[in-house]
C-alpha cells in the first residue's frame, strides 16, 4: 500500500493525484486518494459499488470539481486537459436515434475537428473494431458490444493522450470483450495512457497496475502478479459428492480462509496447500462427505480482492431468506424447464434453431453465448413470453401451454433490460411485484426487509429506483424476482455491473435456492461466474453447439494454451495475429496467451523460433490451464469458421 509521500511526480508521469477529496454535503465520497500513473499504462481502479470510482473519473475528466487535493494531467489541471482526455462513461454515451456515422460526426464537431479529420479518424477506428460495415445503422439497433465499440471510437476520435474508461465492458459478451481489450493493449503500446474501472477481475489481470479502492480510499496498489503474491495464500480446488454440505462444514474451519462454491467444485483458500488438503480430508471424512479429488491452482485477483475487503469489513454474510412456502417432493428426473426441437423464426431470420433442453429441479443451468446468439429469445420462449414457431416447451410441470396462472405463480424472471420501474421508489417497486406475484400480505413486510438488507440499502426505501447505481439496482431486481419463492427461476445477466462482493452474495442465494429444489436458468457474460453453474450450454447463431459441466466442457477441447513472457508482448501479439487465427492470441498485461493444436513442446519450440527470428526475446514459455472464457471463444470461433 502506498501513501502520499511515496507517490512522486516524474517526467514519465501522465496523471498525478495527491490527497484528492470529494464531498457531497456531509458525505465524503473520496477520502485522500493518491495516484501516480505513468504514460502508456493501462491502470485499473477496482472497488465495490459506492467506493468512489466514478467520482474520481468525473474529477479526472474535468466534469466535476474536487473538494480539495493536488492533481495534474501532463502538468495541467483536469479542466485545462479536457482537450486531450477521452472519457467513456458508465452509461452508454450515444445518441440512439443517430447512425454510427452521425454519432462520430457529432462528437468530432464538438471536439472542433475538421470534416476530413472526422472522416479519416472515424473510419480508422471503425475498421479497427470491424464496424466499418455499419456506418448507416442506428446506434439504438446495435448490440451491447457494438455500442461500446462505437462509444470507444467516439472517445478516440479526438486522438486523446489520456483515456478514462468507467466500466467499459458491462453487458458486453466475452468475444467482444476480448477484442475490446486487445484494442486497448494496442493503443497503450502507442503511448496512450488509460485508467479503467471494471467489476470483472479477470479483466483487471490485463492492466499494467491496479489499485484497490474501498470507502473512498486506496487500500493496495501493485501489478496483478504482486497483488496475488501479497495474498500469501494458495487455492485448492475440491471435488466432493455433496458440495452443499462440504461448503457448510468447511466454512466453520478456522484454518481455511475462504470457501467459494462453483458448479462442480469448491475453491478453498489456505496458507499451505498440502496441509490444507490433509485437514480438509480429515474434516469431511469425519462428517461422512466423500472427497473425489483435489487440484492446486494459482490464486486469482478476485481471491485477493475478496480477502482484502474481508479484512476491512469482516466476513461476508448474506441475510437468510424468509422461507414461507414448502415445495413438494419431486422425482430426481422431473424436468422443470424443457425444450424439444424448438425454433423461432422472424420473417426470413431464424433466431433459434432446434433447441433441446432438459433442466431439472435443483439444477443451475448456464446458457452462454455472444450478443445476438439467441439467448434472450430462447428465455422468452421458455418462460412463456414468446410463442415458439415450432417445437414443444415444458415449464413447471406443464407441456405446450405455459401461460396458465398455475405456471405464472411458480416462475420468477429477472430480465436483462427491464426489471424495475425507474420512476417508482424501491418500496413501490417491491409492493408492485409482491402484488403481481400474489405474495400474502402477512409475509410482504418481512420479505421487503430482506430485499433491502440483501441489497445493502436499509433505510433507502423511499429512493427513486432510477437513481440507483447499476449494481444496487440489480440486487433489488433479483430480490423482486424471488419474493414469491418460485420453483423455476430465469436470470438474464443478473450480475451485470455488480462488484465481486455483491456477486458472491448473489451466488450464495442462487445456490441456496437450488439446494431447495428450484430450477435456475442463468445467462452471463462473466465466464468466471459461469463456472458456478452445474451445467452449461454454449449458444452460437441460434444453436446450442456444446453442453456439459464446466469441467467436461473444458476437457472436450483440443489444443493447449501456452503463456509466453517476452520483451515485446504487443509486437509478438501483432506478429502472430498475422500468421494465425486472431482468436488464438490474446494479451494479459505483459503475458501473451497462444492456443496451439500441436503438443505443448512442439508449439513452444515453433513459436519461440518465429518470435526470435522477428527480434523478439522469449524469457519463458509454459502451458497454462485454459479458462472457461478461452474455451468459449474457441467454441464460438470454430463454429463461425464452419
Amino acid at each position: 500500500m502506498k501513501n502520499a509521500t511515496q507517490i512522486q511526480q516524474s517526467p514519465e508521469t501522465a496523471i498525478f493525484v495527491r490527497d484528492l477529496r470529494k464531498s457531497y454535503g456531509k458525505l465524503e465520497a473520496v477520502k485522500g486518494v493518491d495516484l501516480g500513473i505513468k504514460q502508456g499504462e493501462i491502470y485499473g481502479l477496482i472497488g465495490p459499488d459506492g467506493a468512489g470510482k466514478t467520482s474520481i473519473f468525473q474529477i479526472l475528466g474535468g466534469v466535476m470539481q474536487e473538494t480539495s487535493g493536488e492533481m495534474s494531467i501532463y502538468g495541467k489541471t483536469a479542466r485545462e486537459a479536457r482537450s486531450f482526455v477521452g472519457y467513456l462513461t458508465q452509461a452508454f454515451s450515444l445518441y440512439q436515434d443517430l447512425t454510427v456515422a452521425e454519432n462520430l460526426r457529432y462528437i468530432g464537431d464538438l471536439r472542433l475537428l475538421s470534416k476530413r479529420e472526422i472522416e479519416e479518424r472515424g473510419m480508422k477506428y471503425l475498421r479497427l473494431f470491424d464496424m466499418d460495415r455499419f456506418t448507416d445503422r442506428l446506434a439504438g439497433r446495435l448490440s451491447g458490444g457494438m455500442k461500446q465499440k462505437l462509444a470507444l471510437a467516439c472517445a478516440l476520435i479526438a486522438e486523446p493522450r489520456i483515456l478514462l474508461l468507467d466500466e467499459p465492458t458491462t453487458g458486453v459478451d466475452p468475444v467482444s470483450r476480448r477484442e475490446f481489450w486487445d484494442t486497448l493493449a494496442e493503443l497503450s503500446d502507442q503511448g496512450m495512457t488509460m485508467v479503467v474501472a471494471t467489476p470483472y477481475l479477470d479483466e483487471a489481470e490485463r492492466c499494467s497496475r491496479v489499485s484497490l479502492i474501498f470507502d473512498g480510499k486506496i487500500v493496495e496498489t501493485g501489478t496483478p502478479k504482486e497483488l496475488r503474491e501479497n495474498l500469501g495464500l494458495q487455492r485448492l480446488e475440491l471435488r466432493a459428492d455433496d458440495l452443499s454440505k462440504a461448503e457448510e462444514i468447511l466454512n466453520q474451519v478456522e484454518k481455511i480462509d475462504d470457501v467459494q462454491r462453483f458448479g462442480d467444485r469448491l475453491d478453498l483458500m489456505v496458507a499451505d496447500a498440502k496441509g490444507g488438503e490433509k485437514l480438509t480430508r480429515e474434516v469431511l471424512q469425519k462428517e461422512g462427505v466423500a472427497v473425489e479429488g483435489f487440484h492446486v491452482g494459482q490464486p486469482t485477483l478476485e481471491n485477493t480482492f475478496v480477502a482484502v475487503l474481508r479484512d476491512l469489513e469482516g466476513k461476508l454474510t448474506a441475510p437468510p431468506f424468509p422461507r414461507k412456502r414448502h415445495f413438494q417432493e419431486r422425482s430426481p428426473e422431473a424436468v422443470a424447464i424443457g425444450a424439444e426441437n424448438v425454433n423461432k423464426i422472424f420473417g426470413d431470420f431464424i433466431a433459434v434453431k432446434d433447441i433441446n433442453l432438459a433442466i431439472k429441479y435443483g439444477e443451475i443451468y448456464g446458457l452462454l453465448g455472444a450478443n445476438g446468439a439467441g439467448k434472450t429469445t430462447t428465455i422468452k420462449m421458455l418462460c412463456g413470453l414468446l410463442p415458439p414457431t415450432n417445437g414443444v416447451i415444458e415449464l413447471a410441470g406443464e407441456r405446450g401451454s405455459t401461460r396458465s396462472q398455475h405456471v405464472r405463480q411458480r416462475v420468477g424472471y429477472m430480465s436483462q433490460k427491464f426489471s424495475l420501474y425507474d420512476d417508482l421508489t424501491i418500496e413501490e417497486n417491491l409492493d408492485f411485484f409482491a402484488g403481481v406475484y400474489g405474495v400474502p400480505l402477512a409475509d410482504r413486510e418481512e420479505k421487503k426487509r430482506w430485499v433491502m438488507e440483501f441489497s445493502g440499502l436499509q433505510g433507502q426505501e423511499k429512493m427513486l429506483t432510477g437513481e440507483l447505481p447499476g449494481g444496487w439496482k440489480q440486487r433489488v431486481a433479483f430480490g423482486s424476482a424471488i419474493l414469491h419463492e418460485p420453483s423455476v427461476l430465469f436470470l438474464d445477466e443478473p450480475t451485470s455491473g455488480v462488484d465481486p462482493l455483491a456477486r458472491r452474495a448473489f451466488w450464495k442465494m442462487i445456490n441456496e435456492l437450488a439446494d431447495r429444489g428450484v430450477a435456475i436458468l442463468v445467462t452471463t457474460h462473466y465466464l468466471e461466474e459461469a463456472e458456478q453453474c452445474n451445467r452449461l450450454g454454449f449458444m452460437v447463431a441460434g444453436e446450442v453447439v456444446a453442453e456439459g459441466t464446466p469441467t467436461s466442457v473444458k476437457a472436450a477441447q483440443t489444443g493447449h494454451l501456452i503463456e509466453f513472457i517476452t520483451d515485446k508482448p504487443q509486437a509478438a501479439s501483432n506478429l502472430l495475429k498475422k500468421e494465425m487465427e486472431r482468436w488464438r492470441i490474446s494479451l494479459f498485461g505483459d503475458r501473451l496467451h497462444v492456443v496451439v493444436e500441436e503438443n505443448v513442446q512442439t508449439g513452444i519450440n515453433n513459436l519461440k523460433k518465429r518470435l526470435t527470428e522477428a527480434g523478439i526475446k522469449v524469457f519463458d514459455a509454459y502451458e497454462e490451464t485454459r479458462s472457461l472464457e478461452d474455451v468459449f471463444i474457441a467454441v464460438v470461433e470454430s463454429k463461425r469458421e464452419n
